[in-house]
């Protein structure tokens, strides 16, 4: 299976469909606002949210949208990274909730090559995240750098680090 990709594969115009989708839970909303210190009763209170809000049930936190769609990601564009550089122009353009499942999809916009080391470039991407109906929920662009293909050959190839087995084992 690919993991990420060099400098090199990516192509300009080309969409990255990433499987599979996650059906979000209330239990992964929770978790993660309890990670992140976010108690913010929109996400966590299920009366309050009834009673208060207009979407009259728990809207799922945001940053756990962004988080899960940067994860759909990262084996088609930045598992290969030497560095996510930045993210820009990150919406939300409709709510999640409890029981949605989400897929993400990646457009190369740019690349282009290191000005200061000639064995990498940066790769900037475009990444719509929809709902099971179609329905845009959340879109950034980010900036990747990646290696080139040399380069991550002379780091251990596709799976650098990984050790052999002994023998008898």
């Amino acid at each position: 299976m690919q993991f990420g990709r060099y400098y090199e594969d990516f192509e300009v115009g080309v969409v990255y469909k990433h499987w599979p989708g996650k059906t979000v839970t209330e239990y992964d909303d929770h978790f993660f606002c309890l990670l992140t210190m976010n108690h913010h009763p929109l996400h966590i209170d299920a009366n309050y949210a009834e009673q208060a809000t207009q979407f009259k049930r728990n809207v799922v936190v945001g940053n756990y949208v962004y988080s899960l769609l940067l994860g759909m990601s990262v084996a088609d564009v930045s598992g290969k990274a030497i560095a996510n550089l930045e993210v820009t122009s990150l919406r939300h353009v409709a709510p999640v909730f409890h029981g949605d499942t989400l897929y993400g999809r990646s457009t190369v916009l740019d690349k282009n090559e290191s000005k200061s080391k000639g064995d990498r470039g940066i790769v900037t991407v475009e990444t719509r995240g929809h709902n099971q109906d179609g329905v845009l929920v959340c879109v950034y662009k980010r900036k990747v750098m990646v290696p080139k293909r040399a380069h991550g050959q002379r780091r251990g190839g596709e799976q650098p680090g990984r050790p052999e087995p002994r023998s008898g084992g």
